[in-house]
């Protein structure tokens, strides 16, 4: 079975550089071409119905259409992108992507628009994300030495990190020069990806041997192992909580930069200041952990967003505003790393992928429902009333969270064990035995919490 691109391989022992790997290159740029795109899109969509339209309620409708698929979507993706042929699916992935966003620029090009037709093109490019990504992450292993696996992963998280920060301004001051630019631009990324796949040799899985269960057997083993874990399981529920609530907040932001004569450029500029401190937060993610534990870190971010969010209710101005969803951002990337630290720890290999799957439902399934609140609120209430109306949730569930048990006395397995499936460990494998290839995988954290959670998002999405 092959597990790196034979044009990695090395002449006797040395092993070339992972940036010398030509396969892995295309696969990372191709991916970066279409992350950027998509996020390009995804701000715009919002903007669209906001600018052209002028309505909250449907830019609402547009984010919950842009959203839905990790209900529909993310459990049979991970169930498919295991049977099928990976690079095949993320091909079908770009054309997907393709034909829906170059079809709004090509209506806007003509001086149209239709609610359902962006929310159709949302839906898809959403959807197609998913599985494009869940094929990336599934191909590494099969494309990268078994020394670069750690490393390779490393750099899809810089980056999406890098994709989001860009994506967000970009999408905004493209929007700002022409309406059906972002759309076009994303569209042309989906081209780039499309080419450097085409382009790669490797196959992006070993070959299949086992006979494929039923797609409810192998999701509901996911599931199964993820109730049992009751840290994880409250964790999650909180993180939920706080991702529906962001959905709001951010729709809300949107609206006020316009209330009050803001451009989509200000937008723009409010985004960098949101990237910012999400790589902040990023880059010290992993100290946190060593200071606190993961109970503190978990209660404190619920009790930080809190304070953020109430006020964000006392001004409209942007500056302050973008200061105030920085704050958010660092707090969201801190924990995101940790979270993705104790999952990575804990989660046993062959059941990985599923068990993150289920727990990424669960953590951004909420957020369609978030889309839709956050519009009908903008409808019937002032923007400071919605905003505090969030905050009183937000603080309902720093409560929730520092009285839980669950929460405040992990059940996690001592360092160095991981959490067994099913009750006993794999057969033929001890809870300390190394995962394949000997290298310990890293699971893909927050590309970047300000966005759609498509590229590399673990938890928490503020």
């Amino acid at each position: 079975m092959r597990l790196w691109n034979k044009s990695a391989k090395p002449a006797g022992n040395a092993i070339p550089p992972l940036r010398k790997n030509r396969d892995f290159m295309l696969l990372w740029t191709g991916a970066g071409y279409a992350a950027l795109g998509r996020q390009i899109g995804f701000i715009a969509f919002p903007l669209l119905m906001i600018y052209q339209l002028g309505s909250a309620e449907d830019a609402g409708l547009v984010s919950f259409a842009a959203l839905v698929p990790i209900l529909v979507i993310q459990l049979p993706a991970g169930v498919v992108v295991d049977r099928w042929d990976r690079r095949r699916l993320m091909i079908l992935c770009d054309i997907a992507g393709l034909a829906a966003m170059g079809s709004v620029a090509l209506v806007l090009l003509l001086g149209h628009v239709w609610l359902l037709h962006v929310m159709a093109a949302a839906f898809v490019e959403a959807s197609a994300g998913i599985v494009y990504q869940l094929c990336e992450e599934s191909a590494v292993r099969n494309v990268v030495h078994s020394t670069h696996v750690s490393q390779a992963i490393s750099q899809n998280e810089a980056r999406s990190r890098a994709a989001n920060l860009l994506g967000q301004p970009a999408g905004s001051a493209l929007f700002a020069l022409t309406r059906w630019l972002p759309f076009g631009v994303a569209a042309l990324g989906h081209v780039a990806a499309l080419i450097n796949l085409m382009l790669i040799k490797v196959k992006f899985q070993a070959e299949r041997t086992a006979a494929p269960r039923r797609l409810r057997v192998e999701v509901a083993e996911g599931f199964t192992w993820l109730w049992q874990q009751k840290f994880v399981r409250a964790a999650i529920a909180c993180v939920a909580g706080s991702n529906l609530l962001f959905q709001i907040l951010t729709l809300t932001l949107y609206v006020v930069i316009r209330n009050h004569g803001g451009s989509p450029a200000t937008i723009g500029a409010i985004s960098v200041v949101m990237g910012i401190g999400g790589v902040a937060g990023a880059l010290s993610g992993s100290k946190w952990l060593k200071w606190l534990n993961i109970s503190t870190l978990v209660i404190g971010a619920l009790g930080l967003w809190t304070i953020l969010t109430v006020l964000m209710s006392f001004t409209a101005n942007p500056w302050l505003l973008g200061a105030l969803f920085g704050g958010t951002t660092f707090v969201g990337a801190a924990l995101n790393v940790s979270a993705g630290t104790i999952m990575n720890r804990v989660t046993p290999d062959e059941i990985r992928g599923r068990a993150m799957s289920v727990a990424m439902l669960f953590a951004f399934g909420a957020n369609s429902i978030g889309a839709l609140i956050g519009g009908f609120a903008l409808k019937h209430f002032s923007t400071s009333n919605t905003v505090l109306g969030a905050g009183a949730a937000m603080l309902a569930l720093t409560i929730i969270a520092g009285l839980s048990p669950a929460i405040r006395h992990p059940d996690l397995p001592p360092e160095g064990e991981e959490a067994p499936v099913g009750g006993e460990p794999p057969a033929g494998q001890s809870a300390e035995s190394p995962s394949e290839n000997g290298v310990e995988p890293t699971v893909g954290v927050a590309a970047d919490p300000t966005a759609i959670p498509h590229d590399g998002e673990l938890l928490v999405d503020d």
